[in-house]
C-alpha cells in the first residue's frame, strides 16, 4: 500500500526524542503521519487533511493543547478523534477535554502498545469501507481471518468456541466463502437449541412421507440442504444425548437416513460445529459425547468476546451504522467523540449482537445526524454498571451489566421467554440459565 493510500495521524509534539520515536512507531503500525511541533502548525493543517486520529502534547511551545482544541471547536471544521498526552499535574485539563469532546487521554509515562491500541480502536471510524477487514482490526480476528483460507482448502471438522454473540456465525460464513468448492452451494445454519428434542432429528435428517402424523410429503432435510456447501451447527452443546448418537453417526458414513427411511442417503458438505459452552468439562460430566467431542474437535477456533478485542468495537459500530442506513436508505449516522469512548469502555456482555441492537435502536430513537452516549445506551444501563462499589471485580461488573442487558430484552419482548431468547441470540435454556445465575427469578415472579 503506498503511503497516500495509509490511515494518516496528526501528531502534536514539540519534544524531538517523543516525537521520532512515535513517528517510527506509527510508520511501523502502517499509519503515515504528520507532524507537527507547534499548536499554530497543526491549526492550519487540522480540517484541511483528514486524518484517522490526531495525539497532541497538552503542553505546547506556543500554546496550550485545550486552547488549540478549543479554537478548532470553535472553527466548525470537521475534526479527527483527540487523545491528549498529559503529565500528572494536568489531568484536570485532560478530564476537561474528554468533557468538550475529545476521545482519550493518556498519562506520561505511557505505554506504546496502549497507546497504539487506543489509537487503532478510534481510526477505524476513519477508514474507507473497502479497507476494513472482514472480521475486525484485532490482531486475534486478523489472524482467524488469514488461517480460513488455509482451512477452506481442507474438510475437516471445524469446531467454533466463544460466548453468544461474539460472532461464530459470521466466521463460519466466512470460512464457507473462502472455500472454492462451495461457490454457488449452500451455507445452512441451525440453533441446535432452538429446535425441540423430538424434531431435531427430523430437521437435520429429513422425514419420509407418513414417518409420523403430520408428514404428508417428503421432506429433505438440512444435511441435504447443505450438500456441496456448509452446514453450520451452533450450540451443539445443547443436543441431546441421543440425537448426538445420530450426528457422530452421520459424520463417520458421510450419509443420512431421513426418519421413517431406510437407505442411506450420501452426504458431501463441510461440517461446522459452534457452542459457548466447554465442551471438555461436559464430557466429563457425561452431558455429551467423547467419541463426539473428539470427532468435531479436529480444529478449534476461539472468538474472544468483544471486550478484549476493543480495536473491532468502532469498527463494528461504523459497519452496522452504513449497514442500518443503506437497508433502509437514510443517510448515516455519526456517533459523537463522547459515544465513542463509552463505547469503548462498556463491556459488552452480549457481545457483538448486544452492539448491533443498540446501534440500530439508536438510529430508530434518535432523531440527531450525531448519536450520543445517551441514546446508545438505554435505561440508565452505564450508570447502573458504573454505580458498583468500588471494590466490585471484574466478574461483578460483567455480571450488573449481563444483568441490565437481559432485563431490557425481557422488558422489550414483554417478558415472553422465547422471544427473548430469539432476540439474545440464544437458547430459552440457556435463557433460564441465564435468569437463575443472575437472580432475575424475582422480577418474573413479580410479573406473573
Amino acid at each position: 500500500m503506498s503511503n497516500a493510500n495509509l490511515p494518516r495521524l496528526c501528531l502534536v509534539e514539540d519534544d524531538e526524542i517523543m516525537g521520532e520515536s512515535l513517528c517510527d512507531r506509527f510508520e511501523l503500525e502502517g499509519f503515515a503521519c504528520d507532524w507537527h511541533k507547534t499548536g499554530a502548525s497543526a491549526l492550519a493543517s487540522l480540517g484541511k487533511r483528514d486524518y484517522a486520529v490526531a495525539i497532541s502534547d497538552i503542553r505546547l511551545p506556543d500554546l496550550s493543547g485545550d486552547e488549540m482544541f478549543a479554537r478548532l471547536l470553535n472553527s466548525g471544521v470537521a475534526l479527527p478523534p483527540f487523545i491528549f498526552i498529559t503529565g500528572y499535574g494536568a489531568i484536570d485539563t485532560a478530564v476537561n477535554l474528554l468533557k468538550q469532546g475529545a476521545a482519550d487521554y493518556i498519562t506520561k509515562p505511557f505505554d506504546l502498545d496502549l497507546l497504539m491500541e487506543k489509537i487503532r480502536a478510534l481510526a477505524v471510524s476513519r477508514l474507507a469501507p473497502a479497507a476494513k477487514p472482514g472480521l475486525g482490526l484485532s490482531a486475534t480476528m486478523r489472524r482467524i481471518a488469514d488461517m480460513l483460507p488455509r482451512l477452506a482448502l481442507h474438510a475437516s471438522t471445524i469446531l467454533i468456541t466463544g460466548e453468544s454473540g461474539v460472532g461464530k456465525e459470521k466466521v463460519a460464513l466466512e470460512l464457507h466463502n473462502c472455500d472454492p468448492k462451495a461457490a454457488g452451494n449452500p451455507f445452512v445454519a441451525v440453533n441446535c437449541g432452538a429446535i425441540t428434542e423430538s424434531l431435531l432429528e427430523a430437521e437435520l435428517f429429513g422425514y419420509e412421507k407418513g414417518a409420523f402424523t403430520g408428514a404428508a410429503r417428503t421432506r429433505k432435510g438440512l444435511f441435504e440442504q447443505a450438500s456441496g456447501g456448509t452446514l453450520f451447527l451452533d450450540e451443539i452443546g445443547e443436543m441431546p444425548l441421543a440425537m448426538q448418537v445420530k450426528l457422530l453417526r452421520a459424520i463417520q458414513e458421510r450419509s443420512i437416513v431421513r426418519v421413517g427411511g431406510e437407505t442411506p442417503i450420501p452426504v458431501n458438505l463441510r461440517l461446522v460445529c459452534a457452542t459457548h459452552r466447554d465442551l471438555k468439562q461436559m464430557v466429563e460430566q457425561g452431558t455429551f459425547r467423547e467419541d463426539l467431542f473428539y470427532r468435531i474437535n479436529v480444529i478449534q477456533l476461539r472468538i474472544p468476546p468483544l471486550r478484549e478485542r476493543k480495536e473491532d468495537i468502532l469498527w463494528f459500530a461504523e459497519l452496522f451504522l452504513e449497514q442500518y442506513a443503506a437497508q433502509h436508505g437514510v443517510d448515516k449516522k455519526s456517533l459523537h467523540p463522547s459515544s465513542e469512548l463509552a463505547l469503548l469502555e462498556y463491556p459488552w456482555p452480549g457481545n457483538v449482537r448486544e452492539l448491533k441492537h443498540a446501534i440500530e435502536r439508536a438510529y430508530i430513537l434518535s432523531g440527531e445526524d450525531v448519536l450520543t452516549a445517551e441514546i446508545l445506551f438505554e435505561d440508565g444501563i452505564l450508570a447502573q454498571c458504573a454505580a458498583l462499589p468500588r471494590e466490585a471485580n471484574l466478574t461483578q461488573y460483567l455480571q450488573a451489566c449481563e444483568r441490565r442487558y437481559i432485563l431490557n430484552a425481557l422488558n422489550h419482548q414483554q417478558w415472553h421467554m422465547g422471544n427473548t431468547a430469539a432476540a439474545l441470540g440464544i437458547s430459552r435454556k440457556n435463557l433460564w440459565e441465564k435468569i437463575r445465575k443472575l437472580e432475575i427469578q424475582a422480577d418474573i415472579l413479580e410479573r406473573q
